[in-house]
């Protein structure tokens, strides 16, 4: 063994004495860099002639300091800390709700349980989910929206349940049957969506919960697979095998009336005692008094659609309501050819059967004329559709054969409030209604006000609804934001007007019932079973457990709107969406206003905020201006898949803002063929006129129709036209294909004009 290692001692000498044969000025520099360090040699076992060198913390010279050495020891724990903890679990965790968020709450105990028992025996709560222990019922109420329950059947739980008096579901298998296998089939009138059911796939954890959430992530695809295979909206195309009952989310309710019952609510037999502590466990907002006392009608009397007399519930309106303020453009005009494009309006008919079992939906668009805080004068409603007949993007649906299922609305905030029992004798007092979030916009008077009040205009109040005028060489920023009429820009952007429409979403549907929908929504399936769902509901926002409300549905007069009108009220008048999931946590009235899981209506808001980026739906947007501009490894999926590639199974689909970005740049006018030659005219004009900004303008404005000729004489080339097209492009010129009657909408049918 020695013979072996003879040979190699030179090397191993050399090796060690490595150190001293470096120049001195070198090996000084590297002690002097070095001093909290000191080489040390240690035997190797095994192998005697050999040692290794190694570096140790140098302590042994007292007089030297010791923050070398103790920066040296808390690095070395830090590290041993960080590969001994465990590592942060994949799926993020998010605080559910802001430390610094306060009581809102204004009702006592007994106003919320009256609040719950209206609501339940009106048929607004389908669900099984259970009642909040805080509300303290003492006995199950009896719930005519599910179904009925046997007396066996109904046993105690430790939280509050209701007890099903309702008819019967059955649930549907929906699938296209040959021959008819190209397109899938219409919603079943009168049918109804389980939430229970779509919350069970498509929620996601809900945190600090019992019972505790699921282990598994809820993925918006996998929510999208389920909406879509339980919707019918595979159409043949189905590749999924094995048994799928459990996503089986739609049903009809048989006509069991006689298993209903009248549901007679106790009524207070005084006014509660504002002294008196009957609410033990609730927290009331500082420096506010209680509601002593709030007025409800009777409860509503709850009819499956099959016990009606006509397709429609008198009760349960179908209206889709939109807010829109400044001129029109080709926002409001996708949201209506969306609209036009899979709701089961009956245009595809010559006309409408009057043994029709179908319930035509309506869209209501509501137009402020001008800037959010100003009042209409008396011609408003004149001068409205004056303005829309000359707008290429709105005149086309103010033809005929869209005047029973488009309307327009001129919106009057001073109207709109009166007729809002709940605050109308109160909303006055307020010296600005821009509140949002409690960030608050103080609107000035003007003299144009004091003319307003003594001419004949029907607003008579003080600077809430006052009407801005610009000021000449003054003014700034703040003057330049009350007069804004629409977003034409990023740096540009409407506040007023969005918070006012924060607010009018829930009037028109505590006044009309229905649906809200924000400006920057596209309809993407038939809504059908969502209206035969009779509760309330807003979507997630995004990861928080908030509401987003641009999706909204109530009903008219209830109990729920009641209390959230009031709680605003002692609240600043505040109905920004944050500040409405405060409301009803803190009287724990979330269950009636249902968060639905955001897949449903808003499928891309995870994947922008960097959350399930490894399993992303189709199509997949890092941020939401990729719907607009697509990016370019992915810009084959638009023209490829069309419309059915595009969050198939979800309900619609909310870009988020970008006012001012055209849907289709290099074709932006409206494009809807012969019948609106005029219109297109007008808009290529003055496309061109803006781009050129040079004598055109002149001659445009001087030869208005001359150009109807030369466009319909142009020969488009695809040179032209962008090689790419995106997602918003490929919508736009979809929607607009079905009106000129080139293509079928998405469930086969054609439109008949």
């Amino acid at each position: 063994m020695q013979v072996a290692v003879l040979p190699r001692l030179p090397c191993l000498l050399k090796f060690e004495n490595w150190w001293g044969m470096l120049p001195k000025h070198a090996s000084e520099d590297k002690i002097h860099r070095s001093a909290w360090t000191r080489p040390v040699t240690v035997p190797i076992p095994g192998v005697p002639a050999r040692r290794l060198r190694i570096l140790v913390p140098n302590i042994a010279p007292r007089r030297r300091s010791k923050a070398p050495l103790l920066v040296s020891l808390a690095c070395i724990a830090v590290l041993l800390i960080l590969l001994i903890l465990p590592r942060t679990p994949r799926t993020p965790q998010w605080p559910s709700s802001s430390p610094t968020d306060k009581s809102t709450l204004v009702f006592r105990r007994e106003l919320l349980q009256r609040i719950w028992k209206w609501e339940i025996a009106s048929g607004h709560y389908p669900s099984s989910q259970s009642i909040p222990k805080q509300i303290g019922l003492k006995t199950a109420p009896l719930n005519p929206a599910l179904p009925h329950q046997s007396k066996s059947s109904r046993i105690p739980l430790d939280e509050t349940h209701t007890y099903g008096v309702g008819p019967r579901r059955t649930y549907l298998d929906i699938q296209s049957v040959y021959p008819n296998v190209a397109y899938p089939p219409r919603p079943v009138p009168g049918s109804v969506a389980d939430m229970d059911t779509i919350m069970q796939h498509c929620a996601l954890p809900i945190l600090n919960s019992e019972p505790a959430p699921p282990t598994h992530p809820q993925y918006v695809r996998d929510c999208l697979e389920v909406l879509r295979v339980g919707g019918g909206l595979d159409n043949g195309q189905r590749t999924r095998r094995g048994n799928t009952n459990d996503w089986k989310y739609i049903y009809t309710e048989l006509n069991a009336t006689e298993l209903q019952q009248d549901i007679i609510l106790d009524t207070p037999s005084q006014t509660l005692d504002p002294e008196s502590d009957l609410d033990p466990g609730l927290v009331k907002k500082r420096n506010a008094e209680w509601e002593t006392q709030v007025i409800l009608p009777a409860p509503k009397k709850y009819r499956p659609s099959s016990s009606l007399e006509s397709p429609c519930d008198p009760e349960n309106p179908r209206l889709f309501h939109m807010f829109w303020t400044g001129p029109f453009t080709d926002k409001p005009y996708l949201a209506l050819l969306s609209f036009l494009y899979t709701q089961n309006t009956g245009i595809h008919l010559k006309e409408w059967p009057e043994n029709s079992n179908v319930c035509r939906p309506e869209f209501w668009l509501w137009i402020n004329p001008g800037p959010a805080a100003s009042v209409p004068n008396p011609s408003a409603q004149r001068d409205m559709y004056a303005q829309l007949k000359t707008s290429p993007w709105a005149s086309p649906f103010l033809h005929p054969r869209f005047k029973d299922v488009i309307k327009f609305k001129l919106w009057n905030t001073t109207e709109q409030l009166d007729g809002v029992p709940e605050i109308k004798d109160e909303w006055r007092s307020f010296k600005t209604l821009f509140n949002s979030g409690g960030h608050v916009i103080s609107v000035p008077h003007s003299k144009k006000e004091t003319d307003n009040r003594d001419g004949n205009d029907t607003a008579s109040t003080p600077s809430t609804t006052t009407t801005t005028t610009t000021k000449k060489g003054g003014g700034g920023e703040e003057e330049d934001m009350l007069n804004r009429t629409g977003s034409k820009s990023s740096k540009s952007y409407d506040r007023l007007s969005v918070i006012l429409s924060d607010m009018a979403r829930f009037i028109l549907c505590h006044r009309f019932g229905g649906i809200y929908l924000d400006a920057d929504t596209i309809f993407l399936r038939d809504w059908e079973e969502l209206w035969g769902w009779k509760g309330a509901f807003a979507y997630r926002w995004s990861r928080l457990e908030k509401y987003n409300t641009a999706v909204l549905k109530m009903h008219k007069g209830s109990a729920l709107g009641t209390f959230l009108f009031r709680t605003a009220l002692k609240n600043g008048l505040d109905f920004h969406p944050m500040s409405v999931s405060l409301y009803t946590a803190d009287a724990f009235l979330e269950p009636l206003l249902l968060r639905l899981p955001d897949a449903m209506f808003d499928s891309a808001w995870l994947n922008t905020e960097n959350y399930q980026r490894d399993r992303p739906p189709q199509p997949y947007f890092t941020e939401f201006a990729d719907f607009f501009d697509t990016p370019a490894q992915n810009s084959a999926a638009p023209q490829a898949l069309g419309f059915d590639g595009f969050f198939k199974g979800a309900y619609s689909y909310h870009f988020h803002n970008f006012w001012w970005k055209p849907f289709d740049p290099s074709r932006n006018w409206p494009d809807l063929g012969p019948r609106f030659k005029a219109g297109e005219a007008a808009a290529r004009a003055a496309l061109k006129a803006e781009k050129e900004k040079d004598s055109l303008h002149a001659s445009a404005a001087q030869h208005g129709h001359g150009y109807e000729y030369g466009y319909e004489e142009e020969v488009e080339e695809v040179e032209t036209d962008k090689r790419d097209l995106d997602w918003s492009t490929v919508l736009k010129r979809t929607f607009e294909a079905y009106i000129r009657q080139e293509r079928p909408n998405m469930y086969g049918e054609w439109l008949v004009w």
